[in-house]
């Protein structure tokens, strides 16, 4: 920000409600005043810190450089407004106020579903805002910057992070979800590397654990065949029923891989996704606070 100044929440509000809804319009119904009035809200906000946070193109709106800047900041500044109304709520038995999260996909899956409903079990008046990361290094990332209170990540190696609460999960073993239209495994519960091979792959894209099993398996020789390669992990489980090909995945994908009739084989020697929850180590809202005890329980369990 160029210039120190002291903004009024309302106008951080306003800030925020655009980017999380994207766009004026939208932003305008969901706090109940004219789109003008709001406009000209943010107007005086860009005035006040002389910068523009959104670029008009059309009648779309995206974030200028500025605007990117003060949406880790504006969201700490609200957060602590929550935290400070829910602690004066909390004298009155009142439970409120949001959550924001960030996860990258398979800790999505699990453990996050599994907290999450124990979690809204006891606090039902708390809405949650889950967002999606791809790498541990940009869940660490909005931690840090205020984006959001809880991260969830997976990484080949136990996260460490200075400055940041690290409070590890779980380890989840990687499966093969088997092609229903070509499993030629036989009986078994667990297969060799080797066994890949002549097979066709699901792929993820490079940089996961997973793609770095296949990745390796192919570099040591097995003859498999990567036929699809895909960035968004939702797309995999329905690929596999269609019968593409097999796909290499955390554990935490089995539950629902079964109830859809497909059969999972464990990879031998098995690689483990190292499953963790991160935070910051003060200032957090009774809302994260809380969640980090299910997570905990959740370790216990």
């Amino acid at each position: 920000m160029p210039k120190e100044l002291h903004v009024d929440t309302r106008k951080l509000k306003y800030f925020l409600a655009v980017v999380d809804h994207g766009g004026f319009n939208r932003a305008a119904e969901h706090l109940l005043i004219a789109q003008p009035s709001l406009s000209q809200t943010i107007a005086g906000l860009e005035k006040e810190l002389g910068v523009p946070l959104f670029h008009r193109i059309g009648r779309r709106v995206v974030l200028s450089d500025a605007g990117k800047e003060l949406v880790g900041p504006a969201r700490v500044v609200m957060r602590d407004l929550d935290a400070a109304q829910s602690a004066v709520q909390s004298l009155r038995g009142i439970r409120s106020g949001r959550l924001d999260i960030i996860t990258m996909p398979s800790p999505g899956i699990e453990p996050l579903t599994s907290m999450i409903s124990d979690f809204t079990l006891s606090y039902p008046s708390v809405r949650l805002n889950v967002s999606a990361a791809f790498t541990p290094e940009e869940v660490v990332e909005s931690v840090r910057s205020g984006s959001t209170e809880i991260g969830l990540a997976g990484s080949p190696t136990a996260i460490r992070v200075p400055g940041v609460e690290v409070l590890e999960l779980e380890r989840q073993p990687l499966i093969l979800i088997v092609n229903p239209h070509a499993d030629a495994f036989g009986n078994v519960k667990a297969i060799q590397r080797e066994d890949l091979g002549g097979h066709r792959l699901i792929a993820s894209q490079r940089g996961s654990l997973m793609r770095g099993l296949v990745d390796d398996a192919l570099a040591s020789g097995i003859n498999a065949e990567i036929v699809v390669e895909v960035a968004h992990r939702t797309s995999i489980l329905p690929l596999v029923l269609a019968g593409v090909g097999h796909a290499v995945m955390p554990s935490s994908w089995a539950p629902t891989a079964h109830k859809a009739g497909l059969r999972t084989l464990l990879i031998e020697p098995v690689s483990h996704l190292e499953v963790a929850i991160l935070s910051r180590k003060e200032g957090l809202t009774p809302a994260a606070a809380a969640f980090l005890k299910v997570a905990e329980l959740h370790v216990t369990a």
